[in-house]
């Protein structure tokens, strides 16, 4: 009964949600406020039935009711509830309910945030959130019913995809999710601005912290996604330019751009037809990602969906949406009029070279994620674009970034000096000349990690700097302290998260200095890995809830003592008929030591791989920096309370007749 009440509400959450696609927009023609008042309430309670279904397939799940053909073939009565749970969006219909699961919760928030907003623009976002809700709940409806029942229910379960099994499932997904979907937010305020014209600063303060709230899930999905991939495929890689990989990259680089955008039209009033552009853009990729993984035309680890029915359908959803935004763009094209000017040399010309260096790096990955599928499809020739074409191509844009941002801090805005911007960051520079001749007699690491990492110290010691220099300007230390506290919350938040970025990018450095050893191994060797020894102890095997493991049980050494103890594993799920590997890892500082076991060997050997990651850690740990960031700029109050503030000076102009 629980599972056809959960079907029900979502047939009812895509009744409300058609409602609320028409009448909202009725109200807006006819200037009726009782109309649009009605997209809040109804947004509301369609998040409420949406919830409800979601409920319902998450019971069906941790009860193992196998009456429920999703649940037959992911999940398994032996599997640990943690998994049982993550089971239901590791699947192609349970994710697209995850996925409306998030769109309606997005949806609510806007609902609850109506005082921020003019009432038409915010029904007008409402509606056209109800637009997207409509059309994805009618795909799971017609195509990916999670509800299914079989009519001769079986004793057990197919179980999850080994590679599925990990705690890692249980976050990525979800905080990917909410950065795809929050992207969707963008998008509606766009659309509805071009159809309230409403295009100016008030409505980039509005839209600003909805994107940065989706880039702070996109960057820590990403991020969290590349952690799980380096410890669970047992490859010892963090990034393999798969193209699912690259379509969660090219939104987060589409949103960057975007948060940047809409500080310069927030202050200025310029760059209005790049920042709606951004917008649709952002959502635009986000939906091409949803359409590569559930399409069937990419064979991944991350595929979700073999169906060519299913893809056509979201073809359909995403020429839909990006063909009426950009006609809808165009139309309105003559009211995205040139606000205020600036000097090519300042904080808005700087920002503005910023979007341009991301816009090329992410048409660079588009090109090469769509370029092989599409010859594919002309000619019937099968080519493999990967890390090669990437390193070669996207790193060289992107790397210029990192001298952008720190020099883009210290100029003014509207009008600034290049020089005196250097002059600033003399401290910085010579960080990162020091960080280099340090790299350099670090056991002779590459060129290209001197460089790189060099260039990150000179990252974050900029972006510190920024900071120093508004807050240590004499005085006391108490009077310094509280200008300090005094800065506004944004400007921490931006320079916490280009700190972070250079974290990142310095973890990505020492990957030139890293060591990796292939080879067969047994009980009694010693591999020297990096500064350390690695002691083959022995061989074991153990019985785990649904997988019988055989394991290599191996200790680290530093100057003959013993400082730690891995134990890599080969996994076997029986229900699925599949292995996977399990690594080893240790934390060693920043750096880690890693080992995998492929496979086995004749006379009691496996093949391993044994790695040692200087700084690796830093890669992610900059992830979270930057997140923290922009949950610093979000807590500011200008985002609060500025925008409201704002639209209460503003006396409403009539409307123009269309």
């Amino acid at each position: 009964m629980i599972v056809e009440a959960g079907h029900y509400a979502l047939v009812l959450a895509f009744a409300l949600a058609l409602f609320n696609s028409v009448i909202p927009f009725w109200g807006i023609r006819a200037h009726d406020d009782r109309l649009m008042a009605t997209a809040p309430s109804v947004a509301l309670v369609q998040f409420l039935f949406v919830a409800t279904a979601f409920g319902a397939l998450v019971y069906a799940h941790v009860t193992s009711d196998f009456s429920v053909l999703n649940v037959v073939e992911n999940s398994h009565s032996a599997k640990p509830l943690i998994y049982k749970i993550a089971g239901v969006w590791g699947n192609h219909e349970g994710s697209m309910l995850l996925w409306v699961l998030i769109l309606a919760t997005f949806s609510a928030l806007v609902a609850c945030a109506s005082r921020a907003m003019p009432q038409d623009l915010h029904a007008a976002v409402l509606g056209v959130q109800s637009w997207i809700s409509a059309a994805f709940l009618l795909f799971i409806l017609l195509t990916s019913n999670p509800f299914t029942r079989v009519v001769n229910p079986p004793m057990e379960g197919m179980g999850l995809n080994p590679l599925l099994q990990d705690p890692g499932l249980a976050i990525h997904p979800p905080l990917l999710y909410l950065g795809y979907v929050g992207l969707s937010i963008s998008f509606s305020f766009a659309a509805a601005a071009l159809i309230c014209r409403r295009i100016d600063a008030v409505w980039a303060r509005l839209v600003r912290p909805w994107t940065l709230l989706a880039w702070m899930f996109l960057t820590l999905g990403i991020a969290m996604g590349s952690y799980w991939s380096y410890y669970t495929l047992g490859w010892g890689g963090f990034w393999f330019w798969d193209p699912v990989e690259n379509a969660s990259l090219m939104p987060w680089l589409a949103a960057t751009a975007l948060v940047h955008s809409t500080a310069v039209m927030e202050k200025r009033e310029a760059l209005k037809i790049w920042t709606i552009f951004l917008a649709i853009l952002g959502f635009s990729l986000s939906l091409m990602g949803t359409f590569l993984v559930r399409s069937g035309i990419l064979t991944s680890v991350h595929s979700f969906a073999v169906d060519p029915r299913r893809g056509i359908f979201i073809l359909g959803i995403l020429v839909l949406f990006i063909g009426g935004s950009l006609a809808l763009f165009a139309w309105r094209a003559n009211d995205l009029k040139q606000g205020g000017v600036f000097a090519p040399v300042s904080r808005e010309g700087a920002l503005v070279l910023n979007n341009l260096v991301l816009s090329i790096a992410c048409a660079t990955v588009l090109v090469g994620t769509l370029y092989p599928l599409a010859l594919q499809s002309l000619t019937g020739a099968k080519i493999s674009v990967g890390a090669p074409f990437f390193n070669a191509t996207f790193v060289p844009l992107f790397l210029p970034l990192f001298l952008i941002m720190p020099i883009g801090q210290m100029l003014a805005w509207k009008r600034g000096s290049l020089l005196g911007a250097v002059q600033r960051l003399i401290v910085a520079c010579l960080a990162g000349l020091a960080a280099m001749l340090i790299f350099a007699a670090w056991h002779g690491a590459p060129v290209t990690s001197i460089v790189i990492g060099g260039l990150a110290v000179f990252t974050i010691v900029g972006a510190i700097s920024d900071v120093v220099r508004r807050v240590a300007i004499g005085g006391s230390i108490g009077e310094n302290f509280h200008r300090a506290i005094g800065l506004p919350r944004s400007t921490w938040g931006t320079a916490i998260a280009h700190a972070g970025i250079g974290v990142t990018l310095l973890g990505l450095a020492a990957t030139g200095w890293g060591v990796e050893k292939v080879l067969v191994i047994k009980p009694g060797d010693v591999v020297p890995v990096g500064p350390y020894e690695l002691v083959v102890k022995d061989f074991g095997a153990e019985q785990g809830p649904n997988y019988s493991a055989k394991f290599a049980h191996v200790n680290i050494r530093s100057g003959g003592v013993k400082i730690g103890s891995i134990d890599p594993a080969l996994r076997f799920y029986p229900v699925r008929r599949t292995s996977r590997a399990e690594a080893g890892i240790a934390t060693l500082g920043l750096g880690q030591v890693y080992v995998s076991i492929t496979s086995s060997g004749a006379n009691g050997t496996y093949d391993a791989r044994m790695y040692w990651k200087p700084l690796v850690v830093l890669i992610w740990f900059g992830a979270i920096i930057m997140a923290l960031g922009g949950f610093v700029s979000l807590s500011d109050r200008r985002f609060r309370i500025g925008a409201a503030r704002r639209i209460q000076r503003i006396v409403a102009a009539p409307q123009p007749a269309e």
